[in-house]
């Protein structure tokens, strides 16, 4: 915050900016929960249509440290981009393993353990991941 010119004020002291992607790594976001809302917020489809929003503005900041944000958010610099048809292709290569939205997952497990914790939300247990591929 400071870096920014924001008074801290009551921002946790632990607050955590998190590494969003290589593009663009100066640029910040703020996924939060949906009671907040502001003039830039982009509304985001979780298990339930607009669980959580976006913002990527300083009024977020601004309002975290005076007390006034989001009950729930995490903060990122950068973000990933793929082309036209990438991520599909990705997704069809089994190149990603999708869990449905969790905010408790998001705002309330600690960081090192979402990974596992997304994969147990599927009933997939972490130990029985092989970084080999077979075929039957």
């Amino acid at each position: 915050m400071e870096q920014l010119e924001i008074d801290p004020g009551v921002t946790p002291v632990d607050a955590v900016v998190m590494q969003g992607g290589p593009v663009e790594p100066g640029r910040g976001f703020v996924l939060h929960s949906a009671e907040y809302e502001g003039q830039s917020t982009i509304g985001v489809a979780g298990t339930r249509a607009l669980q959580w929003g976006l913002t990527s503005t300083l009024d977020v900041l601004k309002d975290i440290a005076a007390g006034k944000g989001p009950n729930r958010w995490l903060a990122a610099l950068g973000y990933t981009g793929w082309g036209a048809g990438q991520l599909d292709g990705e997704m069809r290569r089994h190149g990603w393993q999708v869990a449905p939205g969790n905010a408790d997952l998001l705002f309330a497990t600690p960081i090192e353990q979402r990974w596992t914790a997304a994969f147990g939300s599927l009933g997939v247990p972490v130990d029985r991941l092989s970084a080999i591929a077979g075929r039957a």
